[in-house]
């Protein structure tokens, strides 16, 4: 039988469709399909991504503060575990492609990997003594390190705006703090060293991953195979500083690692920090940059509010208002970030 039939009543169909307007319509209907698929995706992504790194902070919280647990290097060397455990698992089946760790790639990545677990380490310590709200606010400090990291590192220039919301965040840590109710010395110190390594490990990536790639088989670095890299080489450098702050004997005199219910919540944990690195590669993916600094900001609104709730953290009208400062200077600087570049 000749397909010229069939074709010929195709073409009369489509001819029908043009001269009813049914074409322009349908083309507009896949259109608007398109986008809404486009728009879902980029919605359930930034969920996904505000969902995990909330719960992580507040995972967190709840171990080294409700269960009172005093080893948070070894409750970052066990999440790291987990995360080296399930993306090598993801790779061996193809899930996922990542780059053979090698002698040379070690080599070249090892001091952002030191920066990388001091960073970890101090972010526990800070938890275990400061309350969720003040964690979020003084993480503001580390826009302002990295600002003028790059200023004297990369020679960049940021406009007034920028500068004002540094301004505006230096001053809410600043009065958070006086009006902090729970104020603790010791967290505050962590946070602070926390902030200067949280900045020196971007600034550092920066020049690294450059010169990563170049000793990789494939000539290039996915982000898989930097969680990869970063949480393999903090094990052994997890493991020393177990030692080192004598962690070994309080593990082994704890009751909590004789309970169930404590392993799955930190086990949950480490599977919450693998979920922060694919959710946000994935939302950093749908939409850009810019709108992932911006969800970031928004983002320690609600989990200020949660922690000040779930761990009944005294407060005060002098400490909500500075908190909520801080966490409005966040907003504006992301803005002045995006219209910083867009001008560029």
């Amino acid at each position: 039988m000749s397909p010229r039939p069939f074709f010929m009543k195709a073409v009369k169909r489509i001819d029908n469709d043009v001269e009813n307007g049914k074409l322009e319509i349908k083309e507009k209907s896949i259109r608007n399909n398109m986008l809404v698929t486009v728009h879902n995706k980029s919605l359930l992504s930034g969920i996904a991504y505000c969902i995990s790194s909330c719960s992580m902070i507040l995972v967190n919280k709840y171990v080294l503060s409700s269960y009172n647990f005093n080893a948070g290097i070894s409750l970052m060397l066990y999440q790291n575990f987990v995360s080296v455990v399930v993306v090598s698992i993801l790779s061996f089946f193809g899930v996922i492609s990542t780059e053979p760790l090698t002698l040379r790639l070690i080599k070249v990545w090892l001091p952002v990997n030191v920066i990388f677990v001091g960073m970890l380490i101090t972010s526990m310590f800070s938890l275990k003594y400061l309350n969720v709200a003040m964690v979020t606010v003084l993480k503001n400090v580390t826009n302002v390190i990295t600002a003028v990291g790059e200023m004297y590192i990369f020679n960049k220039h940021h406009d007034s705006r920028v500068w004002t919301a540094l301004l505006l965040m230096i001053l809410s840590a600043v009065s958070g703090g006086i009006t902090d109710l729970s104020f603790h010395a010791t967290g505050y110190t962590w946070q602070i060293i926390n902030c200067f390594l949280t900045a020196s490990y971007s600034l550092t990536l920066r020049r690294i991953m450059d010169t990563a790639k170049q000793v990789t088989k494939s000539g290039n670095l996915d982000e898989f195979s930097m969680v990869l890299l970063n949480n393999t080489l903090s094990l052994p450098l997890g493991l020393l500083l177990v030692l080192v702050f004598n962690e070994v004997d309080y593990l082994s005199t704890t009751p909590l690692l004789q309970l169930p219910t404590f392993w799955i919540v930190i086990t949950l944990s480490g599977f919450l920090g693998l979920a922060i690195s694919f959710t946000s590669m994935w939302f950093l993916h749908q939409t850009s940059a810019t709108t992932y600094s911006l969800v970031g900001s928004l983002n320690k609104i609600p989990l200020s509010v949660a922690g000040i709730f779930l761990f009944n953290v005294p407060t005060s009208l002098d400490n909500t208002a500075s908190i909520f400062f801080g966490l409005l200077a966040g907003v504006f600087f992301a803005r002045a970030k995006i219209q910083e570049k867009s001008q560029s």
